[in-house]
């Protein structure tokens, strides 16, 4: 317009006003042209996008301009606006109604890729402005243009649904069970007045920790409360690490004992019901993992808190008695009798499997151990105990027991709870009737089906539990000298030769193996190196460093597993040093773990970090495709975050 001023100006200059006049005439008529042709493309745009929006017969050419809804019409490929909506500015606030302008300037940050994968809503909610958008739309491919596309975004605002969303899931009833885990030991040697004191004192440390969260706490057994809470505060207790694992030691028995607890949490139950049975299987499973510790249970599996410390003992000798009856009743009830261990079997597995051996053969029934091939630690006894008339049947391979299994036999399982550690994982899924007896703390996955299971993980062995399971059902008289020598080599082998994780009743153990016949110096010989063995575990400790008191040897040859586990052992002999953790490549294109512990660093907890498992003072973990020095980078952030956790 202003160009047409000037022109019809300098005209008048010249005295050529004619001419000046019709430039001017023309450019006007070529504004007009222009508003005209926006005005179409508009209005066309405005058509375009109702019709995709609702149908041909409902679109009014108006409508969207008043949709209560945030609506904008841009190209895909380069972010222009071209056409937008009253209420899609507004949103904007208030900018210039301007096409033309960039639509992630407006709006940064807003999910597009949806829309080039042809999908028609966003997989995620977007924020601007405090409040919450669900991206909504379509692409249409221009063949104008050269062969653009456009696309239509409609912006829901669900800033008050989710609101009501988020309420409602922070306020819906969460179930926690608090179990005192040595409640017996507590009570056991005090008078009525004593007691009565004891309990009040551990009611008012609970309720005290329970006050301040508008919950329900409530007592229902001499040892176990339940407290109902809305989920909103559960963030506090796990931010907290359930600080009332260390407040209820202040409450201690006359003696010194101090109380522990075992806390089990059920999320997302089917109901109250659902959510007390997933808090009560948290609770127990923190019990058996040596208690002192928290669980959280929801449909799709655990998250474990604290269980730093030493096993609670919680086991007695009326619970092993309770639990011989029950295995002996249930294998008086079965045919054939299959017994299996982990993978890479070592001395604990056979001796226990030994000690069974001997229990079925007085209930008149046939037993074999299942022994896949490959690497084991278990020649002294295939080669001795195994190699014998009597056992001639007492060893079998996988397959065989496969094809051997009816649906009378039994299955039991000895020193590992994992199924997928077991030596055969088809013969754990086939088999009609499962026992368990191990001393490792139970992880998020673990064998749920056993009609008998003995899960002690305050024992120093599975060979430990097994001995006493034997004195409870047979006579020493009734077992083999050769058996019990390797029932007592699990022991030893587990307790370094009875000086760590040894108490009562690992000493009651082996006192009854001894009774048997069983001989520290024979047991001596089948705890023995060969001298290729030995000197490939002094190799491994010359690649041995130190971090943060954790000795670590990051190997980059596979190597022996058993001769790993030494060498982790031997690591624990140097002044100093807490604890220990070999690794060392696979030929399948993973990593082995082996870690040890003196007793101050639980190394269960480190390696449950990298998807391994164990007990406090010996684990394993396995991880699968990663190289040598990605495992130790991930080893010594499992290092840090468990050293700086208080």
């Amino acid at each position: 317009m202003i160009a047409a001023a000037v022109l019809f100006a300098s005209m008048n200059l010249v005295s050529d006003w004619r001419l000046a006049l019709a430039e001017l005439g023309i450019t006007g008529i070529l504004l007009l042209y222009l508003y005209l042709r926006k005005r179409s493309r508009k209005k066309a745009l405005t058509a375009l996008v109702e019709a995709i929006t609702y149908n041909s017969d409902s679109a009014t050419g108006t409508a969207l301009l008043h949709f209560p809804m945030s609506v904008v019409a841009f190209d895909l490929d380069s972010g222009e606006i071209l056409w937008g909506n009253e209420y899609f500015w507004a949103l904007c606030g208030n900018a210039e109604e301007k096409e033309g302008q960039i639509l992630g300037e407006l709006l940064p940050a807003l999910p597009l890729r949806w829309l080039s994968e042809g999908k028609n809503s966003s997989p995620e909610l977007y924020v601007f402005n405090a409040r919450c958008y669900l991206p909504e739309g379509y692409a249409v491919h221009h063949a104008e243009n050269g062969g653009s596309t456009m696309a239509v975004l409609y912006l829901s605002d669900l800033t008050e649904l989710e609101e009501l969303r988020s309420e409602h899931a922070a306020s819906r009833p969460t179930e926690m069970v608090i179990i005192v885990d040595n409640y017996e030991e507590l009570m056991k040697p005090l008078t009525d007045r004593q007691r009565i004191e004891l309990r009040g004192r551990l009611d008012e440390t609970i309720e005290k920790w329970c006050d301040g969260r508008g919950g329900l706490m409530r007592r229902f057994d001499r040892d176990r409360y339940l407290f109902i809470f809305e989920r909103r505060h559960l963030q506090a207790f796990t931010e907290g690490r359930f600080s009332l694992l260390d407040e209820i030691e202040q409450v201690a028995a006359p003696s010194g004992m101090r109380a522990t607890v075992s806390i089990g949490v059920g999320l997302d139950g089917d109901g109250f019901e659902g959510s007390f049975s997933f808090a009560s299987l948290a609770a127990e499973m923190a019990m058996s993992r040596g208690g002192d510790q928290a669980v959280i249970k929801n449909p799709y599996g655990f998250e474990f808190f604290g269980g730093r410390g030493s096993e609670v003992e919680t086991r007695s000798a009326v619970h092993a008695r309770v639990v011989a009856a029950s295995l002996r009743r249930l294998i008086e009830e079965s045919g054939e009798v299959f017994i299996m261990g982990h993978r890479y079997a070592d001395l604990d597995t056979a001796g226990a499997a030994a000690g069974l051996v001997a229990l079925c053969r007085k209930l008149g029934k046939n037993a074999a151990l299942v022994l896949g091939e490959g690497q084991n630690a278990i020649e002294p006894l295939l080669s001795g105990l195994w190699a014998g008339e009597s056992y001639s049947r007492a060893l079998c391979s996988p397959q065989d027991a496969m094809l051997r299994l009816q649906r009378d036999s039994l299955l039991i399982v000895v020193d590992t709870n994992r199924p997928e550690q077991v030596e055969d994982v088809p013969l754990l899924e086939s088999a009609p009737t499962l026992a368990v007896i191990d001393h490792h703390r139970r992880a998020d996955t673990y064998i749920d089906n056993a009609a008998v299971e003995y899960l002690e993980s305050s024992a120093s062995s599975a060979g430990e539990l097994v001995a006493e399971l034997l004195a409870e059902l047979m006579d020493s008289s009734e077992i083999t000298e050769a058996e019990a020598d390797a029932v007592l080599s699990g022991i030893m082998m587990d307790t370094k030769n009875f000086t760590i994780r040894t108490g009562e009743r690992t000493f009651a153990a082996a006192s009854w193996l001894g009774r048997a016949g069983a001989d520290t110096t024979r047991v001596k010989l089948l705890l023995q190196n060969g001298m290729e063995e030995t000197v490939a575990r002094y190799n491994i400790l010359r690649h041995a460093e130190v971090y943060r008191d954790i000795a670590v040897a990051a190997l980059t040859e596979p190597q022996n597993r058993v001769v790993a586990s030494q060498a982790a052992d031997e690591l624990l002999n140097i002044r100093g040093i807490t604890a220990s953790v070999v690794f060392y490549p696979t030929a399948a294109g993973g990593v082995d773990f082996s870690a040890r512990s003196i007793g101050t660093v639980n190394v269960q907890v480190l390696l449950e970090k990298l998807g391994g498992g164990g007990n406090m003072s010996a684990a394993g973990a396995q991880m699968r495709d990663i190289s040598p020095e990605e495992a130790k980078v991930r080893l010594f952030a499992a290092i840090d975050e468990y050293m700086d956790t208080e």
